[in-house]
């Protein structure tokens, strides 16, 4: 087997067998493939697209070439929770511990933030003292003990797919449904969970741009993750607004307090229930998590959570030294908030990094005070930036005004959860 072969087999549409993946990924991983190779195969794929059993076959590959987390000290179904990413986005923060109340053992491996979105290790790391970098043997004590763990992947779990999205990054190569579902998939099924919620979102502030294409990714995922053995079930979110009323890593930490206090922005808690939902239901765990939420048992695990794991809530979340109010220009009804902007005016404030060595500021970020459906005058608050400087402010004030869209009728707030996808197929959102 050599791979111009395999190349030109997927240039022509044909299919792979097991083996040639297999070929290929294990040669690129052994530096026997070069990167003009592999970009060139990537490119086909792009162009020619793969069927569920390439994927399956390329998921493997990858989560064949490092460690796979063995879970089984744990007892019970596991069942871990992944987002395709977006802007406010802390469901994790609420929904996890939720479910752990509610007796779902849940093991989390998380990512930090890419491009515009916000990364759920950032916001943890936001609490004094606290570390995501856990052994195996403490991250598994821990969910024993406290029922849920939240930390980085290991660099040894799937090596091949952090060499496959560097090249695709600078190859024009990653928006491939089948790439895409195959990398986030062969980090779930190596982290070892038994089962998989999945919250894909779609919109402006999101990687898909619209319903079908996230709907098309959320069957591809289903269909790896129960190819692999893995019960697996996806909701499919919007994300043309942000999510609840904070972007930055401590206010948002801050806000899944308050929302697991029962103090929540009404679209944050209807996905965050819902993804509770689901983890309780692929637990085959009885609990009602609404009941469990107003009971302040989720606020409860949260915070054992992060003691857990160093963190120290008494000494208090970061605060920024400049908190100003970026008022409206006009007078309206708020019609939407660009998700997109606003990732990007946080990212400008410091809350993710525009280069790979930056360092996140943990209190920089925004607070929405008009949401979609708010009714302003010229003059009131559309958001508290939190800042270092006033320097910084001036910089994104105007972006974040822009986002902004202002009618002259009044609006209501759209659904977020658009569709469920499980083995049987699509059906739309309750």
């Amino acid at each position: 087997m050599n791979p111009l072969e395999v190349i030109g087999h997927k240039r022509d549409g044909r299919e792979h067998p097991p083996g040639e993946i297999q070929f290929l990924i294990k040669g690129y991983l052994q530096g026997e493939i070069p990167d003009y190779q592999m970009a060139a195969w990537l490119m086909a794929v792009c162009i020619r697209g793969m069927t569920a059993a390439e994927t399956l076959a390329l998921t493997q590959a990858m989560v064949s070439s490092g460690e796979v987390l063995d879970l089984s000290a744990i007892q019970g179904i596991k069942v871990d929770k992944h987002s395709t990413g977006g802007v406010g986005d802390k469901v994790t923060l609420v929904a996890a511990p939720l479910a752990a109340a509610c007796g779902v053992k849940v093991p989390k491996l998380s990512g930090r933030a890419l491009a515009h979105t916000g990364g759920t290790l950032d916001k943890l790391e936001s609490v004094p003292g606290l570390t995501v970098d856990l052994d195996p043997e403490r991250f598994i004590k821990q969910v024993r003990e406290v029922g849920i763990a939240v930390a980085a992947q290991s660099p040894h779990m799937v090596p091949a797919d952090k060499l496959l999205y560097a090249l695709r990054d600078v190859t024009a190569t990653v928006p491939s449904v089948p790439l895409i579902a195959s990398s986030v998939m062969s980090k779930k099924i190596a982290a070892g969970a038994d089962a998989i919620v999945l919250d894909v979102k779609f919109g402006r502030g999101a990687f898909m741009p619209d319903v079908a294409s996230a709907e098309q990714l959320a069957a591809e995922m289903v269909e790896l993750g129960e190819g692999a053995g893995r019960r697996t079930v996806a909701l499919v979110t919007a994300m043309d607004n942000p999510l609840g009323r904070t972007v930055g890593n401590a206010l948002e930490v801050q806000e899944a307090l308050d929302a697991l206090a029962g103090q929540g922005d009404a679209e944050l808690l209807e996905v965050c229930l819902r993804v509770t939902r689901e983890m309780c239901r692929l637990a085959e765990v009885t609990a009602d998590p609404e009941k469990v939420l107003r009971s302040g048992a989720g606020r409860e695990t949260f915070e054992r959570m992060l003691a857990a794991q160093g963190g120290h809530l008494e000494r208090g979340l970061p605060v920024a030294p400049v908190q100003v109010a970026v008022n409206a220009e006009f007078s309206g009804h708020v019609e939407s908030v660009d998700a997109l902007e606003i990732g990007l005016a946080a990212l400008e404030l410091g809350a993710g990094r525009i280069r790979k060595e930056d360092r996140v500021d943990p209190a920089a970020g925004l607070v929405i005070q008009a949401p979609v459906g708010a009714q302003v005058r010229a003059g009131d608050p559309l958001a508290v930036v939190h800042a270092r400087s006033h320097e910084v402010v001036e910089k994104v004030a105007a972006r974040i005004r822009n986002a902004w869209r202002l009618g002259e009728r009044e609006v209501r707030r759209p659904p977020h959860v658009l569709a469920r996808v499980d083995r049987n197929g699509v059906r739309a959102g309750d």
